[in-house]
């Protein structure tokens, strides 16, 4: 996605670029969130902003003051068109060559501003990815820095007429797909994969188990994936993706799946395909 505009923070003071000595950049010590920006405002803006709250708790970096960071992304995103994307990311600021964490400490803060992915029309198609994701409880469920299986996992494959690729874990469980989160439905239920020992907490997957009744979480292996009677990704950027292929696997267009579609729309209007 091609870059509109970005800011560099350290502290509260602006600064022209990236310190080379930045521990997000030498560890990938931070976080991110990705969101859609709709009509000059951030799609979900609270659960990002708790989304971040909660992984720089767990991470022991400092937030920054919750209402400068709202009026800095609100006047950052005004400039955006109509339809874009933000990226916000956060990190423990410079320190020193070494994996210690400084013990005064000044975050990073990046914003920048993309243009919009072109919506997908179709259904997806997908494959299974061969690189798996590690089981790490400590950071289980957070958007940190370190995508690097995800990097590896997206480097498999160049083919244009496959959109995304499922990850399996080291005990071969589901995990999510490189840039979403999944759903299977099973029984008249849709299922998502818990996030407690691998995967990201996703704010559309949250969304999901909120609004849609007996959605839940439960493990799923890929046996479990090729049966089920439909398939979507989701994130925050796209929203509800239906599955169309996955290998030899087909689904037809499933009633469920496109009411849960309508019931976003209506949640959110960035969603709605009108819009």
């Amino acid at each position: 996605m091609s870059l509109l505009a970005s800011l560099v923070f350290q502290g509260k003071q602006r600064v022209m670029a990236l310190d080379a000595g930045d521990r997000g950049l030498a560890y990938g010590d931070g976080l991110f969130e990705t969101a859609l920006v709709h009509d000059g405002l951030v799609v979900w803006w609270p659960a990002h902003l708790a989304r971040l709250s909660e992984g720089a708790a767990r991470l022991r970096i400092p937030m920054p003051d919750v209402a400068w960071l709202a009026s800095q992304v609100a006047t950052f995103v005004a400039q955006a068109p109509a339809r874009a994307v933000l990226k916000l990311i956060l990190t423990r600021g410079v320190g020193g060559r070494g994996y210690a964490p400084p013990e005064a400490v000044e975050p990073t803060l990046v914003l920048s501003l993309h243009a919009a992915p072109a919506p997908w029309t179709t259904p997806l198609v997908l494959r299974w990815c061969d690189t798996r994701l590690a089981i790490q409880p400590a950071l289980a469920g957070l958007k940190h820095l370190n995508r690097l299986e995800q990097v590896l996992a997206r480097s498999e494959w160049r083919d244009p007429a496959i959109h995304e690729g499922l990850m399996l874990d080291t005990d071969g469980q589901l995990g999510c797909a490189t840039a979403a989160n999944v759903f299977a439905l099973r029984d008249g239920r849709w299922l998502t994969p818990p996030v407690h020992r691998r995967g990201v907490a996703g704010v559309a997957r949250a969304w999901v188990l909120a609004n849609e009744p007996g959605a839940a979480q439960a493990e799923l292996s890929a046996t479990d994936v090729a049966t089920a009677d439909a398939l979507f990704l989701c994130n925050a950027v796209r929203g509800i993706l239906p599955v169309g292929r996955l290998g030899d696997r087909s689904w037809a267009p499933h009633p469920a799946l496109a009411l849960l579609q309508r019931r976003l729309g209506r949640s959110e209007p960035a969603f709605d395909p009108g819009s």
